[in-house]
């Protein structure tokens, strides 16, 4: 068994608001006054306030921006080449911030023996993990792996490799950094999929230290993983490659999937712990956006606003792909004490849910 020492957090130099950002999409997704109006209510009812991004330009006038071209159409658009120099300059500085602030004074760095990088937003070789490496000036020798591309449920996935290395070495200290810059995927045609992204995505990093339950520290104490497909849903949700960029696929349906599936999934995942939903006392649930937080609540029957924490950081960070459950979990930490159970779960391409259950020791 394994456990969570601690939880740092990191976002970009440029917080926009909201309604900010709907003036540079209305500028170039709508052509019209009833698409402008289409388009505020959107924003309006996206329970969400603020994004941050390593790109300026979506809350300047447009003879201010300095990444997208000062054209009407955004001719030459940003390649993917110009998107991937930006996310190697700053993927590696922001998830150092969001390492310090993880070990803070208390952890020493020379002591972490296993480094995880996670992202979705960003590839290259060498990458994430050996910029990440040079910069903290961790040990040549540190075992290093990374998990890319899985989307928004990777922290899971990655919380679940650092449990089998804890499991297997008793003085495992194992470092996860999930960086994801996903405002450098801006797309400008004006398809569902492409506005859906813009209303909801925001950039950060999220880092946690895992370590054997044999450490001499505190901890959420990691009981058990469960993983399940809804197959139904494998077009609903998906992320690709393309030369401008990283495209998204975010069906409306998937909300609707979710409310359908996520109860039995939910009673699956405690049946394999052994243990039963009214047991739980903090739920952390990504938050994919409002309509999804809306179908788990309405799936699960919950009245006393158990995803009040999942709001809150949609509503301060938006979607931030995988760093948005440890913004979460790290928010519901400052409860320690009254955490005794707690179920996770986010989602993700496939459709893929991951969830685990722990409790504070």
């Amino acid at each position: 068994m394994s456990k969570i020492i601690s939880i740092g957090t990191a976002v970009p130099a440029y917080c926009h608001q909201q309604a900010d950002i709907l003036n540079f999409m209305q500028a170039v997704y709508a052509a019209t006054e009833q698409d402008k109006r289409k388009l505020r209510y959107l924003y309006q009812q996206s329970g969400i306030q603020q994004r941050y991004s390593v790109i300026s330009d979506y809350s300047k006038p447009l003879d201010e921006w300095k990444f997208y071209p000062q054209t009407e159409n955004l001719e030459p658009f940003p390649s993917l080449e110009q998107r991937m120099m930006i996310f190697n300059k700053q993927a590696p500085l922001l998830s150092v911030d969001a390492i310090r602030n993880c070990l803070g004074h208390s952890h020493d760095s020379k002591k972490i023996t296993h480094l995880i990088t996670v992202s979705c937003t960003g590839m290259s070789a060498p990458g994430l993990d050996l910029q990440v490496l040079e910069l903290m000036d961790f040990g040549k020798n540190i075992f290093r792996t990374s998990v890319n591309f899985m989307g928004c449920f990777a922290a899971i996935h990655a919380l679940k490799i650092a449990d089998a290395f804890c499991k297997t070495d008793s003085n495992a200290q194992v470092l996860i950094v999930c960086t994801e810059l996903c405002t450098l995927h801006f797309q400008r045609e004006a398809t569902l999929d492409n506005i859906t992204s813009s209303l909801l995505f925001g950039d950060g990093s999220a880092a946690v230290l895992v370590s054997s339950d044999q450490n001499k520290y505190e901890g959420l104490h990691i009981d058990s993983f469960y993983s399940q497909v809804i197959p139904k849903g494998k077009r609903d949700m998906a992320w690709e490659l393309s030369s401008n960029g990283f495209l998204m696929t975010l069906s409306g349906y998937v909300p609707d999937l979710i409310e359908e599936d996520f109860e039995k999934i939910v009673n699956s995942a405690l049946d394999s712990d052994g243990s039963h939903k009214e047991e739980i006392s903090h739920w952390c649930i990504h938050p994919g956006g409002k309509r999804v937080l809306e179908a788990i609540h309405k799936s699960l029957k919950f009245t006393n606003g158990q995803l009040l924490t999942s709001h809150k950081v949609l509503n301060e960070f938006g979607n931030l792909s995988s760093a948005s459950i440890l913004f979460v979990l790290k928010e519901m930490l400052h409860q320690k004490k009254e955490i005794k159970k707690m179920f996770g779960a986010a989602f993700g391409p496939g459709l893929t849910v991951e969830t685990f259950t722990a409790h504070y020791s």
